[in-house]
């Protein structure tokens, strides 16, 4: 994708005033959020519940852009049609998220980092082939006593100077 194409969906994704959808969360976050509804916690119903929200009326006129999980990406209605595509037709611009979780870090106790630095090239290449049109990364921050501490802060700085 080049310079300028990315600078159009920048454009895109934060014009009319409206909103991100984040419907990134993990299979762990859904499952637990679906078990204290009573909710039974598979593939199924997760691409059920996910197809609802991809489908809701209007949601094109409130909505400019979807942060997916990777199951998210790859699942379809049921009647085949993938979720991505139904919601480039309203208008919602699909993008991913494109860290794998946040893990402790090593040796900061209390502190998280997101993790998926490596691999990251090849995933976003494939995503891009199941027509998402933006990432996402995410800095998890842990505020409290002494934290973020100056490890956690040179932590990230050296993640961020790796090529």
């Amino acid at each position: 994708m080049n310079a300028q194409k990315l600078i159009e969906i920048a454009r895109a994704v934060v014009s009319d005033e409206k909103g991100l959808l984040a419907m990134d969360e993990s299979n762990a976050t859904c499952n637990k959020r679906f078990a204290a509804a009573g909710i039974p916690q598979t593939l199924e119903a997760r691409r059920s519940y996910r197809e609802l929200i991809v489908t809701t009326a209007s949601l094109g006129a409130c909505v400019s852009g979807a942060i997916l999980y990777d199951e998210t990406i790859r699942q379809q209605r049921n009647d085949g049609t993938p979720l991505v595509k139904v919601l480039a037709d309203t208008g919602v611009i699909p993008g991913i998220k494109g860290d794998i979780g946040a893990k402790d870090l090593a040796g900061q106790p209390g502190e998280k980092v997101a993790e998926g630095l490596d691999g990251l090239r090849d995933r976003l290449k494939e995503y891009l082939q199941i027509d998402a049109r933006f990432a996402k990364w995410r800095a998890v921050i842990t505020l409290g006593e002494g934290i973020p501490s100056g490890g956690y802060v040179d932590a990230i700085h050296g993640m961020a100077k790796a090529k």
